[in-house]
C-alpha cells in the first residue's frame, strides 16, 4: 500500500527544467560579463569554460551516483574527506547561491526595466523579498511550471540565434572594429593573457547552476542525474559562445559594455524590432526569477543538512507548519540584500 502511494520521481525533462532554468539563464548576462573582460575573445573564453565543465561532469557524475543523497558537493566531500573540508565546500556553495540569487534578481529587473520604467535596486529587493515569502509559506517551484518556462526560454534563445544570424548576413558586422577596440583598450593594461584569465574567472558565474541537480538527486528517477548534467552542458556549450559571437557582430564593443546588464534585450531590438525585444525581456524576467526561486529552495536544503550535521547552529533546522525553514530564508535574504 505504502509503496503505491510513494511520491513520483522526476523524469529527465522535469529534472532538467528545474536546474536548466538556473544555468541557462546565464545566457542572458554572461556574454556581457565575458565581453567586458575578454573583448573579442569572449566566445573563446565561454567555449573553454564548456570544455572544463565537460571534464568536471565526468567526475561529478561518478561521485554523486555513488552517493545519491541530496546535498551536492557538501555531501560528496563529507563522505570522502573531513567534515571541515566539507563545511568549507558548503560555505562556498552558499556564497554561490547568494551570487546567483542577487545577480539573477538584479538582471531580471534590468530586463523588465527595458519595457517598464521601474527603479532597479528597490524592485530587486522587492523581488527577493517576494520569493523569500513564497518559500516561507511553503510554495516551491513546480516541475511542470519549470518545464514550461524552460521550453519557452530555449525557443526564445533559438529564435534570437536565428534572427541574429539573418541580421548579420544582410547588415554590417562589427567584428573588425571590436577586434581593434579590444587590442587598443581591453588588452592595453595587463595584456591579453590577463584579460583572458579575468574573463574566464568572471564568466564562471554562467555555470554556477551546474551543481543544482545534485541538490535534489533523491527526487529523480534512476539514471536521470547524469542526463541532467549532459543536457545542461549541451545548453551552455552551444548557446553561451554562440550568443557572445553574435552580439560581437551586431553591436560595437562600447555599446555592449554599456548594456551588459540587459544585453540580449538591447540586441533583440536591433535584430528583431520592438516586439522581439518585449518577448526577450519577458522571457528573461521569467527565467531569471525562476533562478532566484531555485536559489532560495536549494540553499534552504543545503543549510538544513549542514545544521543537522552540527556544521551550523541547530536552531536553523526549525521548520514551520508549511514545512519550510523561515530562519534560514530570512538570514539568506538579509545576506543577499547586504551585498
Amino acid at each position: 500500500m505504502s509503496s503505491s502511494r510513494q511520491h513520483p520521481k522526476l523524469n529527465q525533462w522535469f529534472a532538467t527544467a528545474i536546474c536548466g532554468n538556473d544555468i541557462l539563464s546565464s545566457c542572458l548576462y554572461v556574454s556581457g560579463i565575458a565581453v567586458v573582460f575578454a573583448g573579442i575573445y569572449a566566445p573563446i573564453v565561454l567555449a573553454i569554460i564548456a570544455i572544463v565543465l565537460f571534464f568536471y561532469k565526468s567526475v561529478y557524475t561518478e561521485v554523486v551516483e555513488a552517493l545519491p543523497i541530496n546535498g551536492g558537493a557538501y555531501n560528496c566531500l563529507l563522505n570522502a574527506t573531513s567534515k571541515t573540508v566539507a563545511a568549507v565546500a558548503g560555505v562556498m556553495t552558499i556564497l554561490s547561491y547568494i551570487a546567483t540569487a542577487v545577480l539573477s534578481g538584479k538582471v531580471s529587473i534590468e530586463y523588465l526595466h527595458t519595457v517598464v520604467p521601474i527603479p532597479v535596486i528597490p524592485a530587486t529587493i522587492g523581488l527577493l523579498a517576494f520569493f523569500a515569502l513564497l518559500v516561507i509559506l511553503g510554495i516551491k517551484d513546480s516541475a511542470k511550471v519549470a518545464l514550461r518556462i524552460f521550453v519557452i526560454h530555449v525557443v526564445t534563445l533559438v529564435g534570437f540565434v536565428v534572427m541574429g544570424a539573418i541580421f548579420l548576413m544582410h547588415s554590417h558586422t562589427f567584428f573588425l572594429e571590436n577586434y581593434l577596440h579590444s587590442r587598443n583598450v581591453v588588452f592595453k593594461e595587463g595584456g591579453i593573457w590577463l584579460a583572458l584569465f579575468l574573463g574566464f574567472s568572471a564568466s564562471l558565474l554562467g555555470v554556477s547552476g551546474f551543481e543544482s541537480s545534485a541538490n535534489f538527486v533523491e527526487e529523480q528517477q534512476p539514471g536521470v542525474f547524469r542526463k541532467t548534467l549532459r543536457n545542461m552542458l549541451i545548453g551552455v556549450a552551444i548557446f553561451n559562445p554562440l550568443i557572445a559571437a553574435l552580439v560581437l557582430g551586431v553591436s560595437p564593443l562600447t555599446q555592449i559594455m554599456a548594456s551588459k546588464d540587459y544585453l540580449l534585450a538591447n540586441e533583440a531590438l536591433i535584430v528583431g524590432g520592438r516586439v522581439f525585444q518585449y518577448i526577450v525581456a519577458t522571457d528573461a524576467f521569467l527565467v531569471l526569477a525562476g533562478a532566484v526561486l531555485t536559489s532560495f529552495v536549494g540553499v534552504s536544503g543545503l543549510i538544513y543538512r549542514m545544521a543537522s550535521d552540527a556544521c551550523l547552529p541547530g536552531v536553523l533546522t526549525k521548520r514551520n507548519k508549511a514545512g519550510s525553514y523561515p530562519l534560514i530564508i530570512i538570514i539568506f535574504f538579509v545576506l543577499c540584500i547586504s551585498i
